[in-house]
């Protein structure tokens, strides 16, 4: 796209031309970058990331230090550019320069070019490994800063999802449920929303495959680090359901609750539920719920375990679900609503694909991929944090791309003196109050 350098005339308004100009001045729609900055500075997520790569340059030949190049593309990817190509025109933006403690418009503040974050991404091996146990303990350490109320009920949200591919990446491949090429993540939010692993995989994964790992990687590192009182959930859907796993949870004193496939066995434990669904709706109209529970042992388990089954007639039908669990302290009907609240893991997952760009996986080998969904990851987690930060106001439940659009794309001008750098709002912004709301909470927040 060329580079508007002159004058051009829009349109007219009576006598008076509307003019559009580029003339360099300090003028910047990411305000709210430096809102973001502040959030990620006080978490260390660039630091902390940063110090598990090994950095092989010559250090009196480094321009740009792999701990700002992760903060810019955190900060690039939380304004809305997902990808590399932006970067090269965004290292002279005013208000990123500002949000990385660089006085905007010097030659000596020009941030990395697009070759450079390109380069910073081809990452792979351990150091990915290494980043996934940093993912963890910042996981870890946000719970104790919370206190007992977040720690001591624990619950881990296993999902998976469909992530298309385009290209030639290496290890994608067509996936027949999806039907689509594509690679296949796992994910494990807690219950509040906050990711604690994301793994990429082959197109053809399974749901579960590599689960079983991932679970036990977790919970070492929550029993060095959290006292004993803590207690364990493993919510996830049927594509969880595995002998395996359910071994696996009760040999580590995990409670786990996780949906089950309807087959014959489970209909038939059911039927008079269903029934008295059945009868309820024609008599009255409306729609009724009906529990069960039963031990139930499958030919592939080594033992008899806890059914729940849900039976539901309503005008769209019958409806028939199960879960198995070890949950034995809830009655059926509030285990079966225990479970049925992971629903809202789809709600973090589209976050985290949509609005911070997770499935943004364009690079040509695996590892790099992987490397690119944890810094989404991470981006993620700055707007967790700033959503945070909004309770109490319009926006303590909105998506992040709204967030993005009412904090973040703030237009100001930026004015540069001796003295003090000044970021200067539209007195018209709708969105004014809120960004001074925040501005104030960060100001006053320990550093």
């Amino acid at each position: 796209m060329t580079k508007c350098t002159g004058q051009i005339d829009l349109f007219s308004i009576g006598r008076r031309k509307v003019t559009i100009e580029s003339n360099g001045t300090f003028i910047t729609s990411n305000a709210g970058v430096l809102l973001a900055s502040r959030i990620e500075k006080r978490l260390e997520l660039s630091r902390r990331f940063s110090q598990v790569l090994s950095d092989e340059r010559d250090a009196a030949l480094v321009k740009h230090t792999y701990e700002n190049q992760m903060r810019q593309r955190l900060l690039q990817i939380v304004c809305g550019y997902e990808d590399c190509n932006d970067a090269t025109e965004l290292r002279h933006e005013p208000a990123l320069q500002t949000a990385m403690g660089r006085v905007a418009g010097r030659e000596e503040s020009t941030l990395a070019s697009q070759p450079t974050l390109s380069r910073f991404e081809q990452r792979g091996g351990r150091e990915v490994l290494r980043m996934s146990e940093v993912l963890v303990d910042l996981w870890i350490d946000q719970l104790l800063r919370r206190g007992p109320q977040a720690w001591k009920n624990i619950v881990l949200e296993f999902d998976s999802t469909d992530d298309p591919t385009h290209g030639h990446q290496q290890l994608t491949m067509f996936h027949g449920y999806y039907d689509q090429t594509m690679y296949h993540p796992l994910l494990v939010f807690d219950g509040e929303g906050w990711p604690v692993a994301v793994v990429l995989r082959p197109g053809r994964a399974s749901s579960s495959e590599g689960a079983a790992s991932i679970l036990l990687r977790i919970f070492r590192r929550i029993v060095d680090r959290l006292p004993k009182q803590a207690r364990i959930t493993f919510r996830g859907d049927a594509g969880f359901g595995s002998p395996d796993m359910y071994e696996l949870c009760e040999a580590l004193g995990i409670r786990y609750v996780i949906g089950q496939v309807t087959h014959a066995g489970y209909k038939a434990m059911t039927t008079d539920a269903l029934e008295e669904a059945n009868r309820h709706f024609e008599t009255t109209g409306t729609k009724k719920r009906v529990f069960r529970e039963f031990a139930y042992q499958a030919q592939t388990w080594d033992r008899r375990r806890r059914v729940i089954g849900k039976a539901e007639r309503g005008a769209e039908g019958e409806n028939l679900r199960f879960i198995v669990t070890n949950i034995d302290d809830l009655d059926p009907e509030a285990c079966y609503d225990y479970y049925s609240e992971r629903g809202q893991s789809e709600n973090f997952i589209k976050d985290l694909k949509n609005a911070m760009f997770a499935d943004r996986l364009s690079c040509s080998d695996f590892m790099p991929n992987q490397f690119r969904l944890l810094i989404h990851t991470v981006a993620y987690i700055v707007m967790l944090e700033l959503r945070r930060e909004m309770a109490g106001t319009a926006l303590e439940k909105a998506q992040m791309d709204t967030l993005r659009l009412k904090l973040l794309k703030i237009g100001a001008c930026i004015v540069v003196t001796a003295r003090r750098i000044w970021v200067q709002l539209s007195e018209f912004d709708p969105s004014r109050h809120l960004f001074e709301h925040l501005s104030r909470r960060l100001a006053a927040a320990p550093s």
